[in-house]
């Protein structure tokens, strides 16, 4: 049988570019139906949300039946989650808040087998179907198909990312304007972020590593395209329901003269 190409794989075809969203609602008809719509990927929020390991765990088997790639965003920089979601046969982890080389080179190392990390060994795990998969092959999956990525989020992260690329272990980036808007006082399309941007998309590139980022709408996601980004979060689930949500009730109360 074919093995569908990984989430790593896909990102490094020429002129890649996925499109996900966030997947905050702790829900697993919610994930399901993003699939079913034909979102590449979810990217089950643990940080910014009420996930647990467990609705995570729950949020990766669901995707993956509906043939959607799952990433999450870690809850911190601290690696205690990072064993399970990849025995969980997650396709991509996110670290929030890498500020420095020292960082990303620790917090990608967590995720890959030695030589270049320390993630332990779970052959008899989902990552290798229960055993089903020999270690070779659950080792060869771990190495090559998994995407290790950090969030650059301020200032001092975006200009050391020659040194946050050097890290071993780490294949992707993600640019968080959301904080780095916030950390620096500037909105994400300022001439100074603008340029530091095209500063990290170049040496990404010159390296080899994809890069992400969120956006909110379309026309954001053709600038990213443009820009030289390889995939994007667009919007989130909670948003998507709340504007869906308002928009009809909106135009109910309308169509009723209420």
């Amino acid at each position: 049988m074919d093995r569908k190409p990984s989430f790593i794989e896909r990102l490094g075809e020429k002129d890649a570019f996925l499109v996900g969203t966030w997947a905050k609602i702790a829900s697993l008809e919610t994930v399901e139906l993003l699939g079913h719509v034909g979102f590449d990927f979810a990217v089950v929020d643990m940080e910014h949300a009420p996930h647990s390991f467990q609705t995570a765990y729950q949020a990766i088997a669901t995707a993956q039946s509906v043939g959607m790639y799952t990433l999450a965003r870690l809850p911190d920089r601290s690696g205690s989650a990072v064993q399970r979601l990849l025995d969980g046969g997650i396709d991509g982890l996110l670290v929030p808040r890498v500020e420095t080389p020292a960082i990303a080179a620790e917090a990608t190392a967590a995720m890959a087998f030695p030589p270049l990390g320390s993630r332990g060994m779970g052959y008899t795990s989902r990552a290798a179907r229960w055993g089903l998969d020999t270690a070779a092959e659950y080792l060869e999956r771990g190495r090559n198909h998994v995407m290790r990525g950090v969030q650059i989020e301020d200032m001092a992260a975006l200009e050391q990312i020659d040194g946050i690329l050097e890290a071993p272990a780490l294949n992707a980036v993600f640019i968080g304007f959301g904080d780095l808007a916030l950390s620096s006082g500037l909105p994400g399309s300022h001439p100074t972020l603008r340029a530091l941007e095209a500063k990290v998309l170049a040496a990404a590139k010159a390296k080899g590593v994809p890069c992400g980022t969120a956006v909110q709408t379309p026309d954001e996601a053709v600038r990213c395209r443009e820009a030289g980004y390889s995939f994007v979060m667009i919007s989130a689930d909670t948003t998507l329901f709340a504007h869906a949500a308002r928009k009809l009730m909106t135009d109910t109360r309308s169509a009723l003269g209420l």
